[in-house]
């Protein structure tokens, strides 16, 4: 384990300054649900398997093409994400550290995302949310790294607590905002439905994205690594060592995130398909897991700061096991469906906030950026396999999305034992 290079004096933490790196965070949540929630929709609309008395136009796309395209963002994020972690690390500039890359991705993200609504064919929107991606991919990691850089490992917990409750809050108005403009433009053109909650996302993210921008002091000095710093050498080092809990700590990341994901991009369609809901409404509903995990974000950081980072994610894993199971058979209305997704973003954020602090624990402190990049790698591999492996089971299940909550139970509860794994290594 190398050396740490935080300061060791007792000091009081810094509520005002991790807000304000909150932002940075909140910028990034704004984008994906709007995504998750309405493209899977606009590219099955139209499909004969799905009937709506929403006047949508889609592609008439099958589940699991659909599905898969929605991963072809992360199939590129699990490259760049890493690399430019990584490269992060070793960049200065008058800016910073990691803003040079904030300064480069967000536009671009912008952009595209802007661009999504108005595509014609699925391959016009694949090939925006490529776009939207390749900006994504350039600030999302440098942006988390600050995590890294700010806070000593034992504020990390606390301080991811607030920033996922700020990214909770982007959620929150991604789902209930876009959901409000879905349904008020619709009422007076389709299209412009369409178009509205992407547009309102686009604007979001550059104003929040100005706080963290101008309010982050970024340390000049970090204590870096000479050794590995290539994305294939860091790998190697994690594969190779004979202390095996960052490599389970890391495998259990992308089995939780392939359950999460994979229900996530096919919650909607669940909700529109076997449900009867509106998008708009689909959307909104989504919205009440943000605001279970905005409740419970810093609780969450909390638990796992006097009781540790582990047990506090076995306690998340373990119900959203049971929970997801009792969804297969139970939700059968709005009422069981909103009772779920408040359970599940309490078991969420007790998972999710401690997630990335578990990477540092068993990281090296001079590589940040690096193994920031490196949960990325994990997390956007699961962003890519879970929802693919999710609209395969869908397509050969009948088409019915309900299959959903039964297969991320599964892999849930594979997640569960690599980090009982982790305990046994250490």
């Amino acid at each position: 384990m190398a050396e740490a290079t935080h300061p060791t004096e007792k000091k009081r933490f810094d509520y005002k300054k991790t807000f304000i790196v909150g932002f940075g965070f909140l910028g990034i949540s704004i984008i994906w649900p709007i995504f998750n929630q309405y493209i899977p929709i606009i590219l099955q609309a139209g499909n004969p398997a799905f009937e709506t008395s929403q006047e949508i136009r889609g592609f008439g796309l099958g589940p699991a093409l659909a599905l898969f395209i929605m991963t072809w963002d992360n199939l590129l994020n699990v490259f760049v994400q890493p690399w430019v972690g990584n490269k992060s690390d070793h960049t200065w500039t008058k800016f910073g550290r990691r803003k040079p890359w904030i300064l480069l991705g967000a536009p671009i993200a912008v952009v595209g995302f802007t661009l999504i609504p108005f595509a014609q064919t699925a391959v016009a929107i694949a090939a925006f949310i490529l776009i939207t991606n390749i900006g994504m991919a350039l600030f999302r990691s440098p942006t988390v790294s600050w995590l890294g850089d700010l806070y000593t490992p034992d504020e990390r917990s606390k301080a991811n607590g607030i920033i996922n409750l700020m990214g909770g809050v982007g959620s929150l108005l991604a789902f209930f905002s876009g959901g409000w403009l879905f349904n008020h433009f619709s009422a007076i053109n389709p299209e412009w439905g369409r178009v509205a909650p992407f547009i309102g996302g686009a604007i979001l993210l550059i104003a929040v994205m100005i706080v963290p921008l101008i309010g982050v002091k970024e340390p000049k000095e970090i204590k870096l690594s000479d050794d590995g710093d290539g994305v294939w050498d860091n790998f190697k080092a994690i594969a190779t060592d004979k202390d095996r809990r960052e490599l389970y700590v890391l495998v259990g990341i992308l089995l939780w995130f392939m359950a999460f994901n994979a229900l996530e991009a096919g919650l909607s369609s669940f909700a529109v398909f076997t449900l009867g809901m509106s998008p708009g409404t689909a959307s909104i509903f989504s919205g009440i897991i943000a605001v279970s995990f905005i409740v419970f974000a810093l609780p969450a950081g909390l638990w796992g700061t006097k009781y540790g980072r582990q047990r506090i994610i076995q306690i998340g894993l373990t119900g959203l096991v049971l929970l997801f199971a009792v969804a297969y058979f139970l939700i059968r209305d709005q009422i069981t469906f909103a009772v779920i997704l408040v359970l599940a973003g309490l078991f969420w954020a007790c998972v999710n906030v401690n997630s990335l602090p578990l990477v540092y624990d068993y990281g090296d402190e001079r590589k940040i950026g690096a193994y920031t990049g490196m949960y990325y790698f994990f997390s956007q591999s699961a962003a890519v396999l879970g929802p693919t492996l999710g609209g395969f089971a869908v397509s050969r299940l009948g088409n019915e999305y309900r299959w959903l909550f039964l297969f991320s139970a599964f892999f849930m509860a594979l997640a569960w034992i690599a980090i009982q794994r982790v305990k046994k290594a250490g």
